[in-house]
């Protein structure tokens, strides 16, 4: 199941997490974030239980983007043991996602 971020349940739910945590930035109005979000929706199917991957929405929650330095949408960033492992910028391709999450499982 697809997860919703927010800087209210950030810390707990990502930081703190005991699985790997894939967080795609996003915003409403950005065209690529529409174009992955099949994929990431797929991911958060496919990885229940193992990892937890959830959608950010950078004007929603300005602090955790401002965080992590995200300049643009979409950002994928990749928490393990609430640290960043990966961070990829731009439009990703769902094998791009998977690969990330299997190096880190």
């Amino acid at each position: 199941m697809e997860m919703k971020f927010t800087s209210a349940n950030f810390d707990k739910e990502v930081l703190e997490s005991k699985v790997p945590v894939l967080v795609d930035f996003f915003a409403t109005w950005c065209g690529p974030c529409k174009m992955m979000a099949p994929a990431v929706e797929a991911l958060a199917a496919e990885y229940e239980g193992k990892a937890k991957i959830g959608k950010l929405d950078v004007e929603e929650s300005a602090d955790i983007a401002a965080r992590y330095g995200v300049m643009m949408v979409p950002t994928v960033i990749l928490f393990k043991n609430g640290e960043v492992v990966s961070k990829n910028v731009g439009l990703q391709n769902k094998n791009t996602l998977k690969n990330a999450l299997d190096a880190s499982l």
